[in-house]
């Protein structure tokens, strides 16, 4: 049962970034799909991080399809919940929003981190299970 968990969640992953991809391609700046919605940017950026999400989309379609290929998909995670963390503390992030706060990219990266405790937590037990 937690390998089937951990394997629906891993698509999970793979259709999330696949939305994420898209919004950013199109610029369809709505919270969780484009983190930092609300700040000002330049569209060819936009499509920049489209491209590289699709590394994401691959990673977690090779860790749901490949069991040993989830340790990069969570580490890869990781990485991008201490990113998101560095640029919400960020002098830079803080000098666009002119004072409004940042509650609303902190619950984002929370909610990315919570993703990321709940496959850690069903990559074990799949692995305890074998």
């Amino acid at each position: 049962m937690n390998s089937k968990i951990l394997n629906g969640s891993l698509w999970a992953g793979v259709a999330y970034f696949c939305c994420m991809a898209v919004a950013h391609f199109f610029g369809l700046k709505y919270p969780l799909v484009f983190v930092y919605y609300d700040v000002p940017f330049h569209a060819y950026q936009d499509k920049i991080i489209s491209f590289a999400v699709v590394a994401y989309i691959c990673l977690f379609y090779t860790a749901a399809t490949i069991r040993a290929a989830v340790p990069a998909a969570l580490v890869a995670l990781a990485v991008t919940v201490l990113g998101l963390s560095a640029v919400n503390q960020s002098e830079a992030l803080q000098s666009v929003l002119a004072g409004r706060p940042t509650s609303m990219y902190w619950a984002q990266t929370g909610l990315i981190a919570g993703y990321l405790a709940w496959l850690v937590v069903f990559h074990l037990r799949a692995k305890a299970d074998v």
